[in-house]
């Protein structure tokens, strides 16, 4: 599948040819209260340990994030979120293609300049100094949210879910300015969790668009409502059905914490949909 250009005009020249089979995005917290991995590599040695087994693991992208955006979560300053991102950022960037997920343009250039190569705006650009942040970015990844972490789960009204999900990110995408542009539907951000699946349900929408979709629905907590499972670490199984429902809607990237696992439901997926060259033995 050809490159697709961003909607805006871009100084870079196109991006590598779209995957053959769907990305797997390592998530990277290096955060103290993220929902499930807080804590856990917020030191630089124990999150390049954690990058270098994603790796191993099979991810095609590290996604290093300095601020937690679960519900309810407190606002990082500019400063902290550099400190916190830059030195991991630096580190790993010869092991695979890194991405910045941040909503401040001023942590997303010190990134890039740090190797970074992509930019994942959980915010959907709204920060107005981030669209010129994006021409030095391979791609820009482009989430509808609302509010923030702390007001978001007030603003779940909607008319038709999709269709305003679906022109606001193509409003936002056509800001962006890198030669390739992804859309997440965000789910679980001013969604419920009826309205998260609902995203999943219709994922062909979007895909339909001609951007190529990013799904991050790795154990949150619509999953953990429809299953009864409040503990983030009951829900590998429903994160794997999310995805699997998600590539066969036509996603073409799964943000997750568990790589290894969603690296192997992709390649069987990948397998499936592979045309025979013959009758089986």
């Amino acid at each position: 599948m050809a490159a697709l250009a961003s909607p805006g005009p871009s100084p870079r020249p196109a991006a590598s040819p779209l995957p053959a089979r769907p990305l797997v995005v390592g998530i990277l917290n290096v955060t103290p209260d993220s929902f499930f991995d807080g804590g856990r590599h917020d030191a630089v040695a124990a999150a390049i340990a954690r990058a270098r087994a994603m790796v191993d693991e099979g991810a095609d992208w590290i996604d290093v994030g300095g601020e937690s955006t679960r519900p309810g979560a407190a606002a990082v300053s500019v400063e902290d979120e550099i400190a916190r991102t830059v030195p991991v950022v630096r580190a790993i960037r010869d092991l695979a293609p890194v991405s910045i997920d941040t909503g401040k343009a001023a942590v997303a250039a010190a990134a890039l300049a740090a190797g970074a190569s992509i930019v994942n705006d959980v915010t959907g650009l709204s920060d107005p100094d981030m669209p010129a942040v994006t021409a030095d970015a391979d791609a820009t990844v482009v989430m509808h949210s609302r509010g923030t972490p702390r007001t978001m789960a007030g603003l779940t009204a909607y008319g038709d879910l999709v269709v305003e999900v679906r022109d606001f990110l193509l409003d936002r995408a056509a800001l962006a300015r890198s030669p390739q542009v992804w859309l997440d539907p965000g789910i679980g951000f001013a969604k419920t969790a009826a309205q998260s699946l609902a995203l999943l349900r219709h994922l062909d929408v979007l895909v339909a668009t001609g951007l190529p979709v990013y799904v991050g629905a790795s154990r949150k907590s619509f999953i953990g409502q429809t299953l009864d499972q409040p503990d983030p670490g009951q829900r590998l199984v429903g994160s794997l059905a999310a995805a699997a429902a998600a590539v066969e809607r036509g996603a073409l990237a799964l943000r997750v914490h568990d790589v290894a696992e969603t690296r192997q439901l992709v390649e069987l997926l990948t397998a499936v949909r592979r045309p025979a060259t013959g009758r089986p033995a």
